[in-house]
């Protein structure tokens, strides 16, 4: 085990203490952080506080930090589509989870960029600042460095970088654009699903925009403001848009679909060092782009 001491800044008073000790070395995201402190290995002046205790400013943090599995690099073939000495971004093929979780321990995306020099934050998950769902395919930013990952961590906090998906939905909007507001977590009933009936709420933005009409189904342009977990499918499914081809919350097998139809096509944020724009695009795959002509098929007859 090791140990992080540190005292809270001003500048940190008014926040949650979860969203702090997120920030601090060695532990790299927020859900890290909700374990530690759940578990106890989180003391403010040498006591126990909830994730959601405002800090004041000034308190001892005294952080019991569990030892760091060592990720073993491994060679996979990926496509970067864009690269320099402070980031990747790669464009992650449906199926491949992106680091290290239950059951899924090796061939992870995390393992394969570590051989293209990811790094920063969670050292069981270097440089990845955001994630996709396995069978979500599409763009995901990488750091390579531990200013990079802050850097970046910070700018999709504060909602900087632009995530955009396209999702095929059975069901019309009722509008053009539309923003859904509603809290996403863990579902009471059922562990393995994340919905709006949760005892750990968090705050769950999504904006989505009608491409293309398609008869009984929408093509959407969908942008996340937070980063929930299956938050797109939650949400689009709580206002009766189900994604196609969804197992878990949506219409399982729709136009043959073996996966959602979820695509991160859009990244554009400012580059975290030079401040230039970085606007990359994603073509939709090959399974999903055949889902695509048969919808328009259909309706065409």
């Amino acid at each position: 085990m090791a140990r992080h001491r540190s005292r809270v800044s001003d500048s940190d008073a008014g926040r949650r203490l979860d969203a702090v000790v997120a920030e601090l070395p060695g532990v790299g995201s927020r859900t890290a952080a909700e374990r530690l402190v759940t578990a106890g290995d989180v003391l403010v002046d040498g006591q126990r506080r909830p994730k959601s205790f405002r800090l004041e400013g000034g308190e001892g943090l005294d952080v019991t930090l569990p030892e760091a599995r060592e990720l073993v690099a491994e060679s996979l073939a990926l496509d970067i589509v864009h690269e320099d000495e402070h980031l990747l971004v790669v464009d992650k093929p449906a199926g491949l989870v992106v680091h290290p979780s239950g059951g899924e321990q090796t061939g992870t995306l995390a393992h394969g960029l570590l051989t293209l020099g990811a790094a920063g934050g969670d050292p069981e998950r270097p440089g990845i600042v955001h994630r996709l769902d396995r069978d979500t395919s599409g763009l995901l930013v990488v750091a390579r460095s531990d200013e990079a990952h802050a850097r970046l961590s910070q700018a999709i906090r504060e909602r900087h970088v632009d995530r955009d998906y396209l999702a095929l939905v059975r069901g019309t909007p009722r509008s053009r654009t539309g923003r859904i507001m509603a809290p996403i977590g863990r579902d009471r009933r059922d562990r393995t699903r994340h919905s709006l009936d949760t005892d750990t709420p968090r705050e769950a933005v999504t904006w989505f925009e009608i491409r293309e009409l398609l008869g009984d189904r929408t093509l959407l342009n969908v942008r996340l403001e937070t980063g929930r977990t299956h938050q797109i499918r939650v949400h689009l499914e709580a206002v009766e848009l189900p994604v196609s081809g969804d197992p878990v919350y949506g219409v399982r097998g729709d136009l043959g679909l073996e996966r959602q139809f979820l695509h991160a096509h859009r990244l554009a944020f400012e580059h975290p060092f030079t401040g230039a724009p970085i606007e990359v695009e994603s073509a939709l795959p090959a399974d999903l782009e055949r889902a695509l002509a048969l919808a328009r098929d259909v309706v065409g007859h």
